[in-house]
């Protein structure tokens, strides 16, 4: 697994989230 900074991992939980709320 690649180390993903407290940010990074928020914006993309932020991205992953709005993805799937379309599903």
């Amino acid at each position: 697994m690649a180390v993903i900074s407290m940010k990074q991992l928020l914006e993309a939980g932020v991205h992953f989230g709005h993805q799937t709320r379309r599903w």
